[in-house]
């Protein structure tokens, strides 16, 4: 029987310490080793036939079931709504969860990215679209780890993704504004850059149903700047968002007779400017929000939003990925398959105690 080769007989036929030895085999040497010493160490091992030992595992303790969730911000309850629906599925599953918040930073999209590869996660779940900048390093990973994106529908990709339909939610939204006879408008919006499709997606559903009614020109339309996503978002950024752009709408007209946040937080904040300026809500002017958070529900708030169902959305991403781990370790399937997941739960409108018929159509009424 063929003697094993130890650390040992390389040491000795390489003239160089066993230590040094352990540590050029195992790839934990510096700069401190010459490159001669590292070359004449592996083709010792080469020429003798040297076998690396197998890494001796615990028994009883297995590879951690973990799923990586990437998030823009957690200071957005959407966000962590989505994350509620994927923590829940994972959970029922026996896995556990490493969260990425990449707080809409290139450089920190990209460290984590890049972690994925030492990380190994089971699967990948976006809560929103990748950067466009780091979408083939997105594609290399899923060729290797299952990846599920929430996103915008109608955006191309060839990964699998939940798609929803913003415009869908802008267009109710709208409709809303319109059965109460709202003619004269604001829009109150975060940055709406090519990365955030989906905050322009809701705008646009919006303005279609008023251009349909013919008002397409008595929507005012007030976003932040770009720079404001280049921040690290506070738990109060969008909420200063709806708060300081309708102090800005105020200052340039007074005749609007609703306005809408694009979501809840930032409704919050036009409902808070609105008070300081001693404009009651709805009497006076009707305010609207989006994603039915908590916050939303509370009786000091009782704010008019749209329910679309974020915590489920967040457990069919989790559910795809489920799907696309056992489809790799199905011993039928040679490739994997990419699907888009076209599930699409109808929005619905809660109203409460902020919206109201607009002045001019009470008068009408009456």
């Amino acid at each position: 029987m063929k003697k094993k080769v130890t650390s040992t007989d390389i040491a000795h036929a390489a003239g160089v310490s066993q230590s040094t030895v352990s540590m050029i085999l195992n790839k934990k040497y510096d700069v401190s080793f010459a490159k001669e010493t590292v070359e004449k160490v592996e083709n010792a091992a080469k020429e003798l036939g040297y076998v690396p030992p197998k890494r001796k595992t615990r028994k009883g303790t297995k590879r951690e079931k973990l799923l990586v969730v990437f998030c823009p911000n957690l200071t957005n309850p959407y966000y962590v709504m989505l994350l509620q629906g994927i923590e829940a599925h994972a959970k029922e599953k026996g896995f556990g969860l490493f969260v990425c918040n990449t707080q809409r930073d290139l450089r920190m999209e990209e460290r984590y990215l890049k972690m994925m590869w030492q990380l190994r996660p089971l699967g990948i779940t976006y809560t929103c679209n990748p950067s466009h900048c780091f979408m083939d390093l997105v594609g290399e990973i899923a060729e290797q780890i299952p990846v599920a994106i929430v996103n915008n529908q109608n955006e191309k990709m060839n990964v699998d993704a939940v798609e929803l339909d913003n415009s869908k939610l802008g267009r109710v939204m709208a409709k809303h504004l319109l059965e109460l006879g709202h003619r004269k408008v604001a829009y109150i919006a975060p940055p709406l850059t090519a990365r955030q499709k989906q905050r322009s997606k809701r705008v646009e559903g919006f303005l279609k149903e008023y251009e349909k009614a013919g008002l397409r020109d008595q929507v005012i339309i007030k976003a932040a700047k770009e720079e404001i996503d280049l921040d690290v978002a506070h738990i109060d950024s969008e909420y200063k968002i709806g708060y300081e752009l309708t102090k800005e709408l105020l200052n340039e007209t007074t005749d609007v007779t609703a306005i809408v946040g694009l979501n809840d937080m930032i409704a919050f904040g036009v409902m808070d400017a609105l008070y300081e300026a001693k404009i009651k809500v709805p009497a006076d002017v009707s305010v609207m929000g989006c994603d039915n958070t908590l916050f939303a529900r509370m009786h000091n708030m009782n704010l008019t939003t749209i329910e679309h169902f974020v915590t489920f959305k967040g457990r069919d991403a989790c559910d795809i990925i489920m799907k696309k781990i056992a489809s790799h370790h199905s011993a039928n399937m040679e490739t994997a398959p990419i699907s888009t997941y076209h599930v699409e739960y109808e929005p619905q409108l809660i109203v409460r105690g902020t919206t109201t018929y607009a002045k001019n159509a009470r008068k009408k009424k009456n």
